[in-house]
């Protein structure tokens, strides 16, 4: 029975010590609560590091038995691997960079090492039980290799990943050395997870600039495999929190933090000591608020927990020095005998404590530089059962995306901050309270055990149609198929593409004529009585005329307008004309001198704007731009547009491949057909053909076609299959 196995950096259950030893306690976080339903179900298992390191072998093995009774798998580090792989690459490159601190980064090739030998080390403890159906779901950004490794150790394994820190601009990911073999790790996946769509767009972008990976909106395609990148917002579990808001010692102790503070206002603010949360920003905000607004004195306090984290790296010392220095400012400018404005705390605190406070604040303060997502933000809104309370939340968290009845803000912008919590100081109860519920619905909605199910059949969703095409990729069952078909027909009909199928794309389209291979394998086809062989291609026919002189094959121009047959003269199609070339002609060059490398190709009865040297992003925006604006023409005159690969094409309607197959259908019979192509164009050839027919799309399964090849390279492999196939039955 298959199951799932969900690896993470940490274990749902730490290994902690103490001067009695070691012991077992639940780790805190999301995270571990999100996928307790998964982890619950049937034989599914959880592998991670226990967040401590442990060299003796005989502790290793009593806890690696211990957990493996609660389906935890332990991952032992030593402390080396965890300086290198976590202190060292995880938090002093991936985590500044994808937080849009570039300046922090330390670019350390031997902890890059390290984070290799890591995931490695990853791998190697999946292999020894995973089996070959089991699903296996990679979590956030310390394992960004593990799915491209286990892509390769379990070929058709199904594998998710999702990242739980925001994924900066392809500007920002570029500058990390190892970019390339980053995104190949992830890409590993069938199914990527994001918490929004700026973070999907930010590594389709990644993925099509830096590796050359092709997309089709959220689809990319690599190694002829399809991945999905899309966005999964994560949720908490809101009715836990509700609950605990509920609870006899978190309602007394509201009580009691309420009378401690008379009738003030409590506005809260709860991180975790890190330069991308925003912290020094947020107290230089309540201290202009401060000297702006004298009459909230004494009637207003700053509750501020700051959680310990990292505190002896410099970067985190120096942010925790410049905290304690400016709450020392505001407290002794501002404050009385009887009052500090900011109520600072450093240290951790427990989940009732939290929750109570929750409660008691009238105003919470969410303005991180950067986040993922942000759950602090969705804790708040749970625990607020009377849907009283104001939340202010930076623009630049994930969670700005769903709560947008929050007052949202620039966090770089102290003004605006200011003014937010002026605003929300002075909310009519009705506005407050009608803000709130529209904030509760969704978070009690998209839960985080929501979002784990999302994932999950989404996952399953792909695989299954990962499957169903599968079963029309030309791979040995459907190879033989069509050998036999092929050796068993008295008439065949070989319709074949160039460009793209016969031969790889070329930058310079002049550049891609046959080869010594490719002519003999063609004559080798054609050399079978039997065979109608037939060149069908949207080439000018004078460049057909100058590859193809003499053989003994038809040849099809300009997609129909011109045939030509063994031993005769080539035949242009009848009631064609070209009265619309010179004002179309005119646009489509103005689209290439604003479009460097872009250029206009004249055919005999059509236009094509080329833009495959064009920067990669460039081409695609000028194509739409340029398809748009010749719309209009194409109604007025008649004419076909034609988006292709790498190409924007202009013709008469009357003209495509689709019609000139009808034509050759139309003058004979046979009882085999075999057609192959890799673009637009191709795709009219295969929808006149019978269903019979055996028509093939290269590289990619999204077609009319009812089998598909991979890469262009395959193509002359199954041919030659076909050569020599008439060959033998000679």
């Amino acid at each position: 029975m298959s199951k799932t196995i969900i690896v993470s950096n940490r274990l749902p259950i730490k290994i902690t010590e103490d001067e009695n030893g070691y012991a077992l306690q639940p780790s805190e976080g999301g995270l571990a609560t999100g996928l307790a339903s998964i982890h619950a179900q049937g034989d599914n298992s959880w592998i991670g590091w226990p967040g401590i390191s442990i060299d003796d072998p005989q502790q290793q093995a009593y806890f690696t038995s211990t957990l493996q009774e609660k389906r935890l798998i332990p991952l032992f580090l030593d402390e080396d691997e965890i300086k290198g792989f976590y202190e060292g690459f995880s938090n002093e490159v991936l985590w500044p960079i994808f937080h849009y601190f570039p300046n922090f980064a330390n670019y350390n090739l031997q902890n890059w090492e390290t984070y290799v030998r890591v995931n490695q080390k990853f791998l190697e403890l999946i292999l020894q039980v995973a089996e070959p159906d089991d699903t296996i779901w990679v979590h956030d950004y310390q394992l960004l290799l593990l799915p491209g490794m286990l892509r390769k150790a379990l070929p058709d394994a199904s594998i998710g990943f999702f990242q739980h820190i925001p994924f900066p601009s392809q500007e920002l990911f570029r500058l990390i050395p190892w970019r390339k073999e980053l995104l190949e790790g992830i890409l590993g996946a069938d199914l990527l997870g994001f918490h929004t769509f700026d973070d999907v767009r930010h590594f389709i972008s990644s993925a099509t600039r830096l590796i050359g990976t092709n997309n089709n909106a959220n689809r990319l395609e690599v190694e002829g495999r399809a991945v999905f990148v899309e966005p999964f917002p994560m949720g908490i579990d809101s009715k836990r929190f509700a609950d605990l808001s509920q609870a006899e010692a978190v309602t007394n102790r509201v009580a009691e933090l309420r009378s401690n503070f008379g009738g003030q206002k409590i506005i809260l603010s709860i991180d975790r000591l890190d330069y991308s949360k925003g912290i020094i920003q947020r107290l230089e905000a309540f201290e202009l608020f401060l000297r702006e607004n004298p009459a909230f004195h004494k009637e207003v306090t700053l509750y501020m927990i700051v959680v310990p984290s990292r505190d002896m790296v410099p970067h985190y010392r120096e942010l925790k020095d410049h905290i304690d220095r400016l709450v020392g400012h505001i407290n002794a400018q501002y404050g009385a005998y009887d009052w500090y404005p900011v109520a600072y705390f450093y240290h951790g605190y427990p989940m009732s404590e939290i929750a109570a406070l929750y409660n008691v604040a009238d105003v919470c303060l969410v303005t991180p530089m950067r986040d993922g997502m942000n759950l602090v933000s969705k804790e708040y809104i749970a625990c607020r059962k009377d849907a009283t309370g104001v939340l202010i939340l930076s623009e630049m968290a994930g969670a700005a995306k769903e709560l947008i009845d929050a007052i949202i803000v620039n966090p770089n912008n102290i003004h605006d901050t200011r003014d937010a919590l002026l605003a929300a100081l002075n909310m009519p109860m009705a506005e407050m309270k009608k803000r709130m519920k529209s904030m509760q619905a969704i978070v009690f909605k998209f839960t985080v055990q929501h979002w784990a199910t999302l994932f999950m059949n989404r996952l399953q969703e792909i695989k299954n149609e990962q499957s169903t095409t599968k079963a029309r990729l030309v791979g040995a069952s459907i190879e033989e198929q069509i050998i036999t078909q092929y050796k068993n027909a008295s008439s065949r009909l070989l319709l074949l593409d160039y460009d793209g199928t016969l031969v790889g794309f070329q930058d310079d389209i002049d550049k891609a004529s046959p080869d010594e291979e490719l002519y003999q394998l063609l004559d080798q086809l054609e050399a079978d009585i039997l065979n109608h062989l037939v060149i069908i291609s949207g080439r000018k026919h004078s460049t057909l005329e100058k590859w193809f002189p003499g053989r003994n094959y038809s040849l099809v121009a300009e997609h129909g307008v011109w045939t030509k047959e063994p031993g005769s003269e080539w035949r242009l199609k009848s009631g064609l004309s070209n009265s619309w070339k010179d004002e179309v002609g005119s646009l489509m060059e103005a689209f290439a001198d604003r479009t460097p490398g872009a250029f206009v190709e004249e055919k005999s009865f059509s236009l094509a704007w080329h833009y495959r040297k064009v920067q990669r992003d460039l081409g695609p925006l000028r194509a739409h731009e340029l398809i748009d604006s010749l719309r209009d023409y194409s109604a007025t005159y008649g004419l076909q547009l034609l988006d292709g690969d790498k190409v924007v094409e202009i013709r008469s309607a009357e003209v495509n491949k689709g019609r000139a197959t009808l034509d050759i259908l139309h003058e004979n019979h046979y009882d085999f057909i075999f057609s192959i192509g890799d673009d637009r164009t191709d795709e009219d050839t295969f929808q006149v053909l019978p269903p019979e027919a055996c028509t093939v799309k290269v590289g990619t399964e999204v077609s009319a076609a009812r089998f598909y090849l991979k890469q262009q390279s395959d193509v002359r492999a199954l041919l030659r299959k076909l050569a020599d196939a008439s060959t033998a039955t000679q």
